[in-house]
């Protein structure tokens, strides 16, 4: 089981988020394993010892000032058990500040309200520590979930894009919704909600 010897970037009332690290590995790849059929082809979790590393290579913590992929693991607070992932991709900087947020839960944990308050966590952490202007996800027309998910969070549905990513083999369509900045600070202060706890940027991975 994963301990708390990495600071947490934030923290809600009942998960926190913090960078993903090799000592995950036995947990995630448990509770991936078992979300196969809940994850079915909308998304592909690291499901191997060598993936997982891989995985953390890519959206751990690092050294760099600017990443431009980084990974959180939304966690239990009261037994440290993964509760899901958000990784924001391809960040650029310069007139853009933009990303693409990519997200998936663990069945263990599903239906419990956890991924929408770690998804604002992760938007705490998108337009605090790493300053972005835009956030974009893209969600298949049939993961009925994950659009409730993004819609009940505020994001605004900006189109349709065909044949967009190639998933367990074929190329899927997917609708496109963004949040900006501006938006989610509204949205906070309109829920009378004050943001997550940030305790600082990724560190280097140890």
């Amino acid at each position: 089981m994963p301990t708390r010897s990495a600071p947490s970037l934030s923290t809600g009332a009942r998960v926190y988020l913090r960078s993903p690290r090799r000592a995950d590995a036995t947990p995630f790849l448990a509770a991936a394993r078992s979300s196969r059929a809940l994850h079915a082809s909308w998304v592909r979790a690291p499901l191997t010892t060598d993936a997982f590393a891989a995985y953390v290579a890519r959206f751990g913590r690092r050294r760099a000032a600017a990443p431009a992929h980084v990974g959180y693991l939304a966690l239990d607070r009261t037994d440290e058990a993964p509760v899901g992932v958000f990784n924001f991709s391809e960040i650029v900087r310069g007139a853009f500040q933009s990303a693409y947020l990519g997200y998936y839960g663990f069945r263990s944990h599903a239906g419990r309200g956890l991924m929408k308050e770690a998804l604002a966590l992760a938007l705490d952490a998108a337009y605090g520590p790493l300053a972005l202007h835009r956030v974009e996800v893209n969600v298949q027309p049939g993961n009925v979930r994950s659009i409730g998910l993004v819609e009940s969070m505020g994001f605004t549905d900006e189109g349709f894009s065909r044949r967009y990513l190639r998933i367990a083999g074929r190329w899927r369509d997917h609708r496109r919704f963004a949040m900006l900045a501006d938006d989610w600070r509204a949205l906070r202060r309109c829920l009378g909600k004050p943001t997550g706890r940030p305790a600082g940027p990724p560190r280097s991975s140890p």
